[in-house]
């Protein structure tokens, strides 16, 4: 009965082909677009970091030789791509009474198993990618097993400093918020050494988002406007968009991130983490081949799969892998706030 499984249907191409168009939906970083995303044929990638100068140039009469510009020095630095593997099997018992081999529909009720199961972990995956990728965000990535990358350590930048946005002072100076995300804004500016950026984006924790929210200047910027729906919904982005708690205000787009894994949410209650949007190459991921003889040497995909039988005859086990990176290529532009 399990001889289906060796027809080009339960290939690696043909698993590999299937899982990858699972319908896919992503976690709200996906749906930011941030991350560009890119393939590689080996395990490891050489990130070159060129610290380039910014210098206005001196006018120079015509036919005499030029401002001389430092070029900079180049960096290489290493990075493994992590690798990500669910094992499953698909048993014999399962297939038993699926009607005998030649008829369309045994293939079609075994695809239909391991179709299914392959959904069911291209969402663990999906998970799996979001958390790493708000590691990045947050300048140090870590992962289920308690390894972590730091970002900061990698590039060699010291992270700066948590602002607090005292948020439980029930009598603040007038200003004061919008002064410090002023500086924020500023701060993140420097720190992109000139890179052009379009925006300015914060995750926050249920608490901070909350009690900023209901921050005096808020009211006050939002009260008696067309926006004030904010102040009784706080889910409007500056373009109409509804989302999930979000509004904008000091230049920031506010947002109460909701990812959680069981009771541990993705950003801690009284965090916020903020980022700077639409800067050329700041987010990445890299995909990785899988470790299949049939996969060495080839550019990576997102995800993979694979079938392959049993040393005990007894059922076929099912390999879902991913093997990506995410990482952020300038990780001194993270900001990281706090509450109070």
């Amino acid at each position: 009965m399990l001889d289906v499984f060796n027809q080009d249907a339960f290939s690696v191409r043909s698993l590999t082909d299937a899982i990858n168009k699972i319908k896919f939906v992503p976690g709200r970083i996906g749906q930011l677009g941030i991350f560009a995303e890119s393939s590689v044929p080996t395990t490891m990638i050489m990130v070159e970091e060129k610290n380039g100068v910014l210098s206005l140039v001196k006018p120079s009469p015509r036919g005499a030789a030029g401002q001389t510009i430092d070029k900079g020095k180049r960096v290489a630095r290493p990075f493994v791509v992590p690798h990500f593997e669910i094992n499953d099997a698909v048993m014999a018992e399962e297939v038993q009474n699926v009607r005998a081999w030649g008829t369309e529909s045994q293939l079609e009720t075994v695809q239909g198993k391991v179709a299914e199961r392959m959904a069911i972990h291209s969402q663990s995956m999906a998970a799996t990618e979001e958390y790493a990728r708000i590691g990045a965000i947050k300048g140090i990535v870590t992962y289920a097993d308690g390894s972590t990358l730091n970002l900061f350590a990698a590039f060699e930048v010291g992270q700066e400093a948590v602002v607090d946005f005292d948020l439980d002072n029930a009598n603040p100076a007038s200003g004061v918020l919008r002064k410090k995300c002023a500086a924020v804004a500023r701060t993140i500016a420097k720190n992109l050494d000139g890179v052009p950026y379009t925006g300015i984006h914060s995750f926050c924790g249920d608490a901070f988002f909350d009690d900023l929210l209901a921050h005096p200047e808020v009211v006050e910027s939002y009260k008696g406007t067309p926006m004030a729906q904010v102040l009784r919904e706080g889910y409007v982005l500056p373009n109409g968009d509804k989302i999930y708690g979000a509004f904008e205000f000091g230049g920031i787009v506010w947002e109460n991130y909701r990812g959680a894994v069981g009771e541990t949410p993705f950003i801690g209650a009284d965090d916020c983490h903020i980022f700077p949007q639409g800067a050329p190459g700041l987010f990445r991921t890299v995909y990785a081949p899988a470790d299949y003889e049939e996969t060495v040497n080839t550019m990576g995909q997102r995800l993979y799969a694979k079938q392959f039988p049993m040393p005990n005859g007894k059922g076929r086990n099912i390999d879902v892998q991913m093997n990506a990176l995410q990482y952020c290529t300038r990780p001194k532009s993270l900001i990281k706030g706090k509450r109070t």
